[in-house]
């Protein structure tokens, strides 16, 4: 009975993310038709300037707001309780330690792709300066500041030391990302080193933490329709056709460089580091394929990806189950990489230059994000938020890519799954677990 309710529970929070889906793809249409005609329409009349600044203005800074305030909690208690999980498998600790690196140097590999497409290929190059000057100042002094802040505080060494921080509450206050994200690292490692039951009650009390801060980005996400639509108003408003053409262009880049780690990175490392056939792989794991591209969510893909690692690619189960629990949390590539896409071509779109350092920033910020970005739809939103205000961006820009979020969504939760798989089949080959022949499970 309790199986049957888990199940109708779970079609439930299936159905509900669908319908959401739906009406953020209906106020993305719908503000975009609405800003277009506004642009070519009525562009200079005084009652759409009163709109803006008095209804779709302040409502999607409210979303954006909502978001801001929910993001700090979420990534440290993501972050802590992820690292503190890799020490209870004390069996298993080399195990992890593989499954760490990896992560680390395949979600840099990634990011590092990423950066050099969206930079080689300009896909938010060409707006007209004067307009896009005008909407960052009606919404980004503030995020602007937190940047020149930065910039000033951390260039050259200054950027190393300062990734330690002396003040938590200071560095939450600031978003110094990369600070609060060290101490939730460094947290989760004190966790591993004290097991004692009153460490074993802290841990399960940042687990709550994290629940709850997950249900209440639920409930903020469940007003995104109109935030889309607000957004959107306010940049096709200003904007016009070319806002068409700028993010037919953002979803082919993005599109590429998730090819570009699914069927170049990933065969390498396959045939390299786990002496396995690319086709094969891909062969064994379609079913889990198919299954994150319906989801979209790695967490929801879990269970298959499990059951094709041990019958379809015969994986041993201790290295399999640790490696998937973990990488559908921790090893998010796709993740990694759509947001490092995101946050450039925003920049590009609303022209700030960003220098080396701050593109390194990002790189940083994206694969750790990754650590802590839940495997759910729309779970990298509010890092992306974060990053965008951190480096001076307009977060108001994230409206430009919610509409198109739900398809990329789905194609990156698929290079999520499949590289957990390749992780598995890497990190099994390194422990001296070979999978067994494949040609009969093919």
């Amino acid at each position: 009975m309790a199986q049957v309710d888990a199940v109708s529970a779970a079609e439930r929070d299936e159905a509900r993310a669908r319908r959401l889906q739906w009406r953020m793809l209906i106020g993305f249409v719908a503000g975009l038709l609405a800003g277009l005609a506004v642009h070519y329409g009525a562009r200079d009349a005084a009652w759409v300037e009163a709109v803006i600044a008095y209804v779709t203005g302040p409502l999607g800074q409210i979303f954006l707001r909502l978001l801001f305030m929910l993001v700090i909690p979420l990534l440290v208690s993501a972050l802590i309780v992820g690292v503190a999980e890799m020490g209870e498998m004390r069996a298993l600790k080399s195990v992890g330690v593989r499954t760490l690196v990896y992560t680390v140097v395949v979600s840099a590999i990634s990011v590092a792709i990423s950066l050099l497409v969206v930079n080689l290929l300009q896909p938010g190059a060409g707006v007209d300066p004067a307009l896009a000057r005008s909407l960052m100042a009606e919404g980004a002094e503030g995020a602007r500041a937190i940047a020149d802040r930065a910039g000033e505080a951390k260039t050259g060494m200054d950027a190393v030391v300062a990734i330690v921080p002396d003040n938590l509450f200071a560095a939450m206050g600031a978003n110094d990302v990369l600070a609060v994200m060290f101490f939730a690292l460094f947290f989760g490692i004190g966790l591993i080193l004290v097991q004692t039951p009153r460490t074993e009650a802290l841990k399960t009390a940042v687990e709550g933490v994290f629940e709850v801060v997950m249900k209440l980005i639920g409930l903020v996400i469940q007003i995104a329709p109109i935030a889309i639509f607000c957004f959107m108003f306010n940049l096709a408003a200003q904007f016009g056709w070319d806002l068409i053409v700028r993010l037919s262009a953002f979803v082919g880049v993005v599109l590429l460089a998730l090819a570009l780690q699914m069927f170049v990175v990933f065969p390498v490392l396959l045939k390299t580091l786990a002496g396995k056939s690319p086709i094969a792989f891909f062969r064994e794991t379609q079913e889990a394929s198919m299954m994150a591209f319906a989801t979209a969510s790695s967490n929801a893909t879990l269970p298959t990806s499990l059951r094709v690692a041990s019958e379809r690619l015969r994986l041993p189960d201790r290295i399999s189950r640790f490696v998937l629990t973990i990488g559908a949390t921790a090893n998010q590539n796709g993740t990694a990489m759509f947001e490092g896409v995101t946050v450039i071509f925003l920049a590009q779109f609303f022209g700030i230059d960003l220098t080396l350092t701050q593109q390194l920033f990002v790189m940083l910020i994206c694969i750790l994000g990754g650590i802590g970005t839940a495997g759910v739809p729309a779970g990298s939103l509010p890092v992306i938020a974060l990053i965008l205000a951190s480096i001076g961006v307009p977060a108001e820009g994230i409206g430009l890519i919610l509409g198109v979020d739900r398809f990329l969504d789905m194609c990156r939760t698929t290079l999520n799954v499949v590289g957990d798989l390749v992780a598995a089949t890497v990190v099994s080959k390194g422990a001296g677990d070979k999978p067994a022949a494949t040609g009969a499970a093919g």
